[in-house]
């Protein structure tokens, strides 16, 4: 599940106690601090779901293993996002550390009890749930277009919003990675990169491709056309 709570009018918080999640007055909530090594597992599906994570270094991808042996990644967790909040009691899905990543977590429980008189912890929790939501349709909208490039240009739209400093986005996940999050084969993403490219719409910074520049921001608009 993936949330990040921001307004234009104010900064990103960088932690859960920025979101007033905690208090150094407050003794119910204890924050803790883990790092996870490049593709290892930080919790299952259906594993009890009782800590509330942030991405304090690095990044995350939820996914799900579908019946036929498919991934099906449903978000991408970058620095500053929270994850792992459920409605039920277990993890719909499995999370992993795309590179060595450093993540902070609070025991849900503990939210949940302030949160019955902490007003501030409430609306926060239910800001979070309706954020993952939101994510969830668009996520549905963005699998169900018609052709493989528009799924890409939302994905660069979405990374550009999300990753780019200094005018470059730098891509933590593989074009693997993306294929699984967009539904598509890995050669369909790789064609739509390059056609894009070709179209003079981005450019590839190193050897990886992994480091891209966007070179007409309203053209590829226009490709992620609304369903």
């Amino acid at each position: 599940m993936f949330v990040r709570i921001t307004t234009d009018s104010t900064p990103r918080p960088n932690s859960l106690r920025d979101l007033g999640m905690t208090s150094d007055s407050n003794t119910l909530i204890s924050l803790s601090e883990f790092s996870y090594k490049k593709g290892s597992e930080i919790y299952g599906e259906k594993e009890p779901a009782e800590y509330i994570y942030q991405v304090r270094s690095g990044a995350v991808r939820s996914y799900k293993l579908l019946s036929d042996g498919r991934r099906q990644i449903g978000a991408f967790h970058l620095v500053g996002d929270i994850f792992g909040l459920e409605n039920g009691g277990e993890h719909r899905f499995t999370t992993e550390a795309i590179v060595d990543t450093t993540v902070r977590l609070v025991r849900r429980q503990s939210l949940e009890l302030v949160a019955e008189s902490d007003a501030m912890v409430a609306r926060n929790l239910l800001s979070m749930t309706t954020t993952n939501l939101q994510h969830a349709e668009d996520h549905m909208l963005l699998l169900g277009r018609k052709t493989s490039l528009e799924r890409v240009a939302a994905f660069l739209l979405e990374m550009d919003k999300r990753l780019t400093a200094a005018g470059v986005i730098a891509l933590p996940m593989s074009r693997r990675d993306i294929a699984d999050y967009l539904g598509l084969t890995l050669e369909t993403v790789s064609r739509a990169l390059s056609r894009l490219h070709e179209l003079g719409i981005l450019g590839f910074v190193g050897n990886t491709q992994r480091q891209i520049v966007l070179l007409d921001r309203r053209q590829l608009a226009s490709l992620d056309l609304q369903p």
